[in-house]
């Protein structure tokens, strides 16, 4: 699969190691000339590819968002992604690990709205960057969880898809609404390891009893 990555950062450059290796070709989206991490990421895989944004949605079957909240208005919008998927990584965090859209809605609707064409999946928000460059194992064999949410089936298909390809079990939550529960999540975990002394490297696993 051929996938484009609009921010390269801790989050995103995590990811595009972990689906390089398993075969998928990376695009790196920017249209800026002189991103530091573009550069740095093409030195250490001269195969990766590199385009601007809306070139390189045109090119791929898939598009990752994993810039700062603040910075995503400025990412994508006037972006046409003709059906494609976007994962939204994004996460809108306000003073004092607040949620910076006042719990009033997600920020993957945020999302949605400024790119009504595309089909926005969050999904890899929930940890810390640190649990994506190396998932974190027990010892169980047992695969921690990825939460994740979208309004279309196809394309939570194919993300699932390419969280078992990091090293997750994906687990659907729900419609792109129950993404504010996935961002609350996410300062629930900030939360625990900045004030009750946990460590970076942990994450959630799920379990179900089945009748």
């Amino acid at each position: 699969m051929r996938i484009a990555l609009i921010g390269i950062g801790h989050v995103g450059r995590a990811l595009a190691e972990h689906w390089s290796k398993a075969g998928h070709e990376i695009w790196l989206a920017s249209d800026r000339k002189d991103s530091p991490s573009v550069e740095e990421a093409l030195r250490a895989h001269p195969d990766w590819k590199r385009a601007g944004v809306q070139e390189a949605v045109n090119q791929v079957d898939a598009v990752v968002l994993a810039v700062p909240f603040d910075a995503v208005s400025s990412a994508i919008s006037g972006v046409r992604f003709g059906g494609k998927l976007l994962i939204d990584c994004t996460n809108p965090i306000g003073p004092g690990f607040t949620h910076a859209l006042k719990s009033e809605r997600s920020g993957s609707e945020f999302v949605q709205e400024l790119v009504p064409d595309a089909h926005v999946v969050k999904a890899f928000n929930i940890y810390g960057y640190e649990n994506l460059v190396q998932v974190p194992q027990d010892g169980s064999g047992r695969r921690p969880v990825m939460l994740m949410a979208g309004n279309d089936s196809g394309a939570k298909a194919v993300a699932s898809n390419l969280i078992a390809d990091v090293g997750f079990e994906a687990k659907d939550t729900g419609p792109l609404n129950q993404a504010l529960h996935l961002e609350h999540m996410t300062l629930l975990w900030v939360k625990m390891v900045r004030n009750q002394g946990h460590t970076s490297h942990f994450v959630w696993a799920y379990v179900e009893q089945k009748p």
